[in-house]
């Protein structure tokens, strides 16, 4: 148990004030049954909350302070018993019953939860916008069910958003298959490969990323799911490879997309708590969430 200093404060404490009218919301959404690798995601949620108490509430760098942004944290939905049949509806549900706010964060869980996130988004998807940080496409076939490996082809084919309002960062190599990067190419998703981020740096990519999804979208969805990271930073991530990206360079990504006023929710996906038995991959999540949050405070 950490000695408690006045002088510095921490985030697990900032994360629990329950502030009546918050700026940013937190949700855990504990799904872990529709992974295609058997994960223990469900457990991540608490988790990833107790490793809060290791983080300060300021970021030195970009000067943002976390005590400046209100929170309430509405703990864990009680899903992590449904099949991923009966999940995604309970999920849009719980969802579109949520208090409207400037940002609201879901903890996860597997990447199915984003689907039923996105669809909660609005009755009609065509002015919606999803920006995924990810190592794969998400698109595979939809015959085994809306599993972790579907959300965006569901989003597609079954919720109607259009293929346009898609952009995925990050992808890896060796991560996905021809024919499915074929079905992005031919849905019209905008691809951008780590190569890409190397070259021409995180901050430029996602700010043209973003510029172009607001000139076409009401509301715009961001999908962070840690095995995007180079596996070295996300070894309790099932599909985490080497060759991905760095902590710096996707909380620099995440913190832009927080900044700008049409991101209205973010999700942090696919990490098995119970494989992380050193802390590397739950604390480069927090990490990644409270730079989520101190983007936002520069709106």
């Amino acid at each position: 148990m950490p000695i408690l200093d006045p002088g510095w404060p921490r985030a697990d404490v900032w994360l629990a004030q329950e502030h009546p009218d918050p700026d940013v919301l937190v949700v855990g959404v504990p799904s872990a049954k529709a992974s295609l690798t058997p994960s223990r995601a469900d457990l991540t949620p608490f988790a990833l909350r107790d490793r809060l108490t290791r983080f300060s509430t300021f970021h030195s760098e970009w000067g943002a302070n976390l005590a400046d942004v209100t929170v309430r944290d509405v703990g864990n939905w009680p899903i992590s018993e449904l099949d991923m049949h009966t999940m995604p509806e309970a999920v849009t549900e719980l969802a579109t019953k949520l208090p409207n706010v400037p940002l609201t964060l879901y903890i996860g869980g597997d990447n199915a939860i984003t689907r039923p996130l996105v669809a909660a988004m609005a009755g009609d998807l065509s002015r919606i916008g999803v920006i995924t940080f990810d190592a794969h496409h998400d698109v595979r076939s939809l015959d085994n069910g809306p599993t972790n490996g579907t959300p965006i082809r569901g989003l597609i084919e079954e919720n109607g958003i259009p293929g346009v309002n898609v952009v995925q960062i990050g992808i890896h190599s060796f991560a996905n298959s021809a024919e499915y990067r074929a079905y992005c190419d031919e849905a019209g998703i905008q691809v951008v490969i780590v190569e890409q981020v190397e070259r021409d740096g995180i901050r430029s990519v996602v700010e043209n990323v973003l510029a172009i999804l607001a000139e076409r979208c009401d509301s715009i969805y961001v999908d962070v799911d840690l095995d995007v990271l180079d596996r070295v930073f996300a070894p309790a991530c099932p599909g985490a490879s080497p060759g991905g990206l760095t902590i710096r360079q996707l909380a620099e990504g995440v913190r832009r997309c927080a900044g700008h006023p049409k991101v209205r929710a973010m999700d942090f996906v696919e990490v098995d708590a119970e494989a992380d038995t050193h802390g590397i991959t739950l604390d480069s999540t927090a990490h990644v969430l409270l730079s989520a949050v101190a983007g936002y405070s520069e709106r």
